[in-house]
């Protein structure tokens, strides 16, 4: 354990290596953008923050429905004209509006988000040939909802998603509000579509278990956007990345040496899956989440050791294996 630590503090010293994941000219497959649907995102937000009267207001709820019953959530409330008061007197509320001010500079020409569902779209159609294009909108939520995503509609709450160093953000804990910015926005989207298609076995409750799930899913977002960094996947800066590669022996020595894979108490899953600052049971230097990392490795190997397309991939549920057959071995810093 000592020596898994040193390991991490002394990272800065180690450098770059040749082993692991390298970023290499990537190109989308044509082919499969020939097929790529039009998506026409609907700019919610600037709708309703227009509408100044009740009429106007009920008019928009008529409008888009499914908007109102599943993101507003309509039906929570004694009735429409209650919903309706509730939304006159937040878009009056002079802090909400600068907020929505700040978003119709940042996110003036949505273009690329556009450009990437696309793509993004075109390929889950490429290997599920059921996927339904759905509607998207966006709008501000004030910070009270980031994403909505159903089969048929996602909603995008750009207020989450201002830059960094912005005025304004959601109050949300450093590490978790810095995945929070424009190039996360598709990945993320792509992350929550991949549940739909990623097959468990609801009877193991281990920790290889619920690596295995994150690992599939991680794989499905880099099958689906290839040329998407690692960072807007799995939301490690650059340099925890590199650290990681650089330390896979000593991680992968603290789940083997502790007998982790199978272990099903839930509060110690949660210290290698659960989302926190980092993995403080093997380093304070080490990122969080460090079992899902270990997870998209193994699913990664597995896949290249079958060479299985990802549909078979993704309905595979027997973890073990997932695990057996990847013949998983931590690389060897070279």
């Amino acid at each position: 354990m000592r020596q898994l630590l040193s390991a991490f503090l002394m990272i800065s010293l180690i450098g770059f290596f040749s082993c692991g994941k390298k970023e290499t000219i990537c190109e989308l497959d044509s082919d499969i953008l020939s097929q790529k649907p039009a998506v026409e995102i609907v700019r919610l937000e600037d709708e309703f923050f227009a509408a100044k009267t009740a009429d106007e207001i009920n008019h928009l709820i008529e409008k888009y429905p499914d908007f109102a019953d599943r993101f507003l959530e309509k039906g929570l409330y004694p009735s429409q004209d209650s919903l309706v008061s509730i939304l006159l007197n937040a878009h009056t509320d002079s802090a909400l509006q600068v907020l929505h001010d700040s978003v119709k500079v940042e996110f003036a020409d949505i273009s690329d988000i556009r450009t990437d569902l696309e793509n993004a779209f075109a390929y889950i159609k490429h290997y599920f040939p059921d996927f339904k294009t759905p509607k998207v909108y966006t709008y501000v939520s004030g910070f009270t909802t980031d994403l909505l995503i159903e089969e048929d509609m996602i909603v995008i709450g750009l207020d989450y998603f201002l830059p960094a160093d912005h005025a304004f953000q959601p109050d949300l804990p450093r590490y978790l509000a810095s995945r929070y910015e424009r190039k996360y926005l598709v990945p993320m989207i792509v992350l929550a579509i991949s549940s739909r298609y990623n097959e468990v076995n609801t009877g193991d409750n281990s920790l290889l278990s619920e690596m295995i799930f994150y690992g599939k899913a991680y794989h499905f977002v880099k099958a689906i956007m290839p040329c998407t960094s690692d960072q807007f996947i799995i939301g490690y800066t650059p340099a925890e990345i590199e650290e990681c590669w650089a330390n896979e022996e000593f991680i992968w020595s603290h789940f083997v040496e502790n007998e982790l894979l199978f272990q099903t108490n839930p509060f110690e899953i949660r210290k290698y899956i659960g989302e926190a600052p980092f993995t403080d049971a093997i380093s304070t230097n080490a990122p969080g989440r460090l079992g899902r990392w270990i997870g998209w490795n193994i699913v990664d190997d597995y896949q290249a050791s079958q060479d299985l397309e990802l549909p078979l991939l993704m309905t595979e549920s027997d973890t073990e294996k997932i695990f057996r057959q990847s013949g998983y071995r931590p690389r060897r810093p070279e």
